[in-house]
């Protein structure tokens, strides 16, 4: 009698881990993605990291600031971290959350859509992502410095190329005007 019953169970535990794994395989839904953003608490992030980012970007008005403190009013520090500030309490959050739902949807089946919130469902997840907007700022600390010296090497480069394209121009056409003869 054991075996009578041995065929139909083996038979449903088949079939029932690959309909699982057709099913993780599927891919994700509009809903599936909206659960994993609303797991990472996606609209509150964006408007932390966007805190976050601003302070490195004040610091980089303030440097530029410093450069050129004569050339510019006395209030161009001031109006510029008002215009940022202004700037990323505008943002569409919501509007750019949903643009990015077939963006997931693309890259993400059921399954890692899944495995994903569980994730963020867990304790590490909750930290990574109360961690994650500081983290964000520290790195956006760390990095700014690179960037302006990169900046500042292509803004360099890019005069010279300039300066050069200038110059060759000038000598084409001093080149291809008709000589004057006495």
């Amino acid at each position: 009698m054991n075996r009578f019953w041995l065929a139909p169970i083996l038979c449903l535990a088949v079939t029932g881990s690959v309909l699982a794994e057709q099913a993780s395989d599927a891919p994700a839904s509009k809903e599936d993605i909206q659960r994993y953003l609303q797991a990472m608490h996606s609209h509150e992030m964006m408007k932390q990291m966007a805190e976050a980012m601003a302070k490195p970007m004040h610091k980089m008005v303030h440097d530029e600031f410093l450069k050129d403190k004569d050339k510019l009013p006395p209030d161009f520090e001031a109006r510029m971290n008002k215009h940022l500030d202004e700037m990323f309490a505008g943002m569409p959050w919501d509007e750019m959350l949903n643009a990015t739902i077939p963006v997931y949807q693309k890259h993400l089946s059921k399954g890692d859509v899944d495995a994903l919130v569980a994730f963020y469902s867990s304790p590490t997840g909750q930290k990574m992502l109360k961690e994650m907007p500081a983290m964000m700022a520290d790195s956006m600390e760390a990095m700014t410095p690179i960037m302006q010296r990169e900046m500042e090497k292509a803004g360099a480069r890019l005069q010279e190329e300039m300066a050069q394209m200038l110059k060759d121009q000038q000598n084409a056409s001093e080149q291809s005007r008709p000589s004057v003869k006495n």
